[in-house]
């Protein structure tokens, strides 16, 4: 046995053991937060986020922070078309390089005409024009893999999405969902090459984008992602510029308390309170949120008429995370019908959209898919007398020596 679990169980006990101090801390912070969102003037708030240098992403505010929307009636005809990818990397011990991509596909009408067509895609990619970007009209390339190839399969994903809503009936409601975030978060931090950023997120990403907001102009057609159990801060984090937190006219976080311990700040006393502990607080049954602003700056700088917007929904199992391009923010209809669709769908799929839990069953790429996968590629170069070799560290692992 490689992990010895009895090692360590005192360790685990230990730890359970801290979170009861840490959980009377939290619940300290989150009754000052609460009191903080129910007395804060929003425009107030907005005004010094602009005038601000934080270190810490905050949310935009549109007007209001405390509104509770409840959900309206359900459409009695409606589709639903959900996506979601899972791949296989680059594995620099086979000897043919190469990755798999897998796309799961739903498309579920409701009402009067029911339907029900659930799809995968998996498509290998290998040879040098797949394997890496290539700068368009230079000469420089980045390889594709890692964090990378996550973000080439959330543009084939939102590349997949504009495929259904085209192939679906245009005279019904339509929600296009994705699973986790519309911001390709992989592109964030990273020292890719700008051509990287221009290839997948400029031309793809949001090509693909446009292309469903263009339907939406003759269609009620609504793009939205759904995020369970966020860990996000960003209404959180506006609430530590206001004045009882944050005692400047203007937050300067680096020069105000760049040598300050963290903990230790002003702005601390509501730290470590995630926005879903709050609207856990504030929403009822079914309820949704204000909504909001990100102003991330791969947002604010590339987005364009597709700047992200969210807001939080109680779905009664969990306080959840919807993401919707401004398109749909501005629009009263669509914005609705992502709530009220999200609505349904979590309760058809006992707490959590069922269209985007069978997406996932048919992208799933098991361990023992990915071990066939191996065997399969090996098995293609034999049969073609082709060299099937291997590190000697892959070699030392499938033996065993004792």
């Amino acid at each position: 046995m490689a992990l010895d679990l009895h090692k360590i169980a005192l360790q685990i006990d230990q730890a359970a053991s801290n979170l009861n101090s840490l959980e009377a801390d939290r619940s300290y912070k989150l009754e000052l937060a609460l009191n903080t969102i129910s007395t804060a003037r929003p425009e107030s708030l907005e005004e010094k986020r602009l005038l601000s240098r934080a270190t810490f992403l905050i949310a935009g505010i549109n007007g209001s922070v405390l509104g509770r929307y409840p959900c309206t009636d359900i459409p009695e005809n409606y589709t639903v078309l959900a996506v979601d990818g899972s791949h296989i990397d680059i594995d620099r011990h086979l000897a043919m390089q190469c990755y798999l991509i897998n796309i799961g596909k739903v498309r579920i009408q409701y009402g009067t005409r029911p339907s029900a067509w659930l799809n995968s895609e998996p498509q290998l990619y290998n040879g040098e024009n797949s394997m890496r970007i290539i700068e368009p009209g230079g000469n420089r390339t980045q390889s594709l893999e890692g964090h990378l190839l996550g973000v080439l399969r959330a543009v084939e994903e939102l590349q997949s999405l504009v495929t259904l809503a085209k192939e679906s009936d245009p005279s019904i409601p339509t929600l296009a969902l994705i699973d986790g975030s519309l911001i390709l978060w992989g592109l964030v931090g990273q020292s890719y090459p700008d051509f990287v950023r221009k290839v997948l997120l400029e031309e793809k990403f949001l090509l693909a984008m446009e292309e469903l907001r263009e339907m939406s102009q003759t269609r009620q057609l609504a793009l939205a992602s759904y995020v369970s159990l966020p860990r996000s801060t960003d209404v959180i984090n506006s609430l530590r510029l206001d004045s009882r937190q944050c005692p400047y006219e203007a937050a300067n976080c680096d020069v105000h308390c760049g040598t300050v311990k963290t903990g230790q700040r002003p702005c601390d006393t509501i730290s470590e309170v995630t926005d879903r502990d709050i609207f856990g607080s504030l929403l009822g049954y079914l309820e949704r949120s204000d909504e909001f602003s990100n102003t991330s700056s791969i947002v604010e700088r590339y987005y364009g008429n597709h700047q992200v917007h969210f807001y939080y929904m109680n779905v009664g199992s969990e306080i959840a995370r919807v993401e919707i391009p401004n398109w749909v923010a501005e629009n009263a209809d669509l914005l609705e019908l992502t709530h009220t669709i999200l609505v349904d769908q979590s309760r058809k799929g006992h707490g959590y959209p069922v269209a985007i839990s069978e997406a996932h069953e048919q992208a799933v790429v098991t361990t023992g898919d990915r071990e066939e996968f191996r065997i399969m590629v090996e098995g293609a170069l034999q049969r073609r007398h082709l060299p099937v070799y291997t590190s000697q560290k892959d070699h030392s692992k499938r033996l065993k020596w004792l």
